[in-house]
């Protein structure tokens, strides 16, 4: 329907949650998706669970996790919070889990101040190397470090070693508050396990430096050849239900070009080539009196974009705000000159 009227503009809530995962991993592994599937983190020697509230937010991996810890794999668990279901988990399937003690998950908790991942991971890194550099035969020798997948993979190395070899400690220390005694036993778990999966969610993503964090915790896989084997790789974790697939069926500000090309051939009309805008640029370009029309199918497009102010004021410069909603939020009262509440069931 857009396209059919011309327009690429189709900003939505994956704009919002893992854009900077999709443009870091696109940058290091070249693919925005994760490279794990659910069997992997059962097969995991270490997890990484970085950023994220599974008992909150991602019930459905306890078990995984759960499964992972019977299997013999141990847990990082980095996050300002210390959630519950983290530290032990009761699993309401089984009987055991209802009237005993549970499964305790986590092995490490870093109790990280918040955005102070990227120098954790960089502070990481460094100590890998550093050991590897010890080691009586030099990197190549040291079993943590896989040098064939590093020649073989991936570039940039040296670049990363000349980076990390000028980490200041004091840095580190006031951007973690972290005791290095932790974060020199994080280390020591990432050189001893054969297959380590990475994963997180909006705590990692939401930071003006999300991108960077994230590159550094794929050069910590690399580091160990943890990519693209059994058990080891990436995987940022999703849970929005109204972002599972949109991209694949199109809801895309930048479509590529075959989706295009299928629409065109199953529908007879040649759709836009341009790219649209997404959220950020369809805020800024609302409030500079570009956009004529906003129309919402579902969201809450007022609260959940960061700048609370710019986006009332971008969207009071339209001339039509629509909203197709199960019920009443903050942006029906936030409308262009003329407003439309369409009301429709879930």
């Amino acid at each position: 329907f857009a396209r059919a009227l011309g327009t690429n503009n189709l900003p939505d809530c994956s704009n919002m949650c893992h854009e900077s995962s999709g443009c870091a991993l696109t940058e290091t592994i070249g693919t925005g998706t994760g490279s794990v599937s659910l069997e992997d983190v059962t097969r995991a020697d270490l997890l990484l669970v970085i950023g994220q509230n599974p008992g909150t937010n991602h019930p459905r991996m306890l078990s995984a996790l759960e499964q992972a810890k019977a299997n013999g794999a141990r847990v990082i668990t980095v996050n300002p919070l210390p959630e519950a279901g983290m530290k032990r988990f009761r699993n309401p399937q089984r009987v055991s889990g209802v009237i005993g003690r549970g499964s305790e998950l986590t092995d490490l908790f870093l109790q990280v101040r918040i955005n102070g991942d990227l120098a954790l991971f960089q502070a990481i890194n460094r100590l890998i190397l550093d050991e590897a550099d010890r080691s009586p035969g030099g990197p190549a020798s040291a079993g943590f470090i896989d040098s064939d997948f590093i020649e073989g993979e991936t570039d940039g190395f040296e670049g990363l070693e000349a980076h990390l070899a000028e980490l200041d400690w004091s840095d580190v220390d006031a951007a973690t508050g972290l005791p290095r005694e932790q974060i020199e036993e994080a280390a020591r778990m990432i050189m001893n396990a054969d297959s380590i999966i990475a994963c997180w969610a909006m705590g990692l993503t939401q930071h003006r430096n999300s991108v960077a964090t994230i590159r550094e915790i794929v050069n910590c896989l690399m580091l160990g050849g943890h990519i693209g084997r059994p058990g080891a790789g990436v995987c940022p974790v999703r849970g929005h239900s109204n972002v599972q697939g949109d991209r694949t069926m199109g809801i895309h500000e930048n479509p590529d070009p075959a989706l295009l090309d299928a629409l065109s051939s199953e529908f007879g009309f040649e759709p836009p080539r341009e790219a649209g805008l997404d959220v950020v640029d369809a805020i800024r370009a609302m409030d500079r009196g570009q956009i004529g029309v906003f129309f919402a199918i579902g969201g809450n497009f007022v609260a959940a974009a960061p700048d609370t102010g710019l986006t009332e004021r971008a969207l009071g410069r339209t001339g039509l705000t629509v909203q197709v909603s199960t019920k009443l939020n903050r942006s029906h009262l936030v409308t262009g000159r003329e407003a439309l509440i369409l009301p429709t069931l879930g």
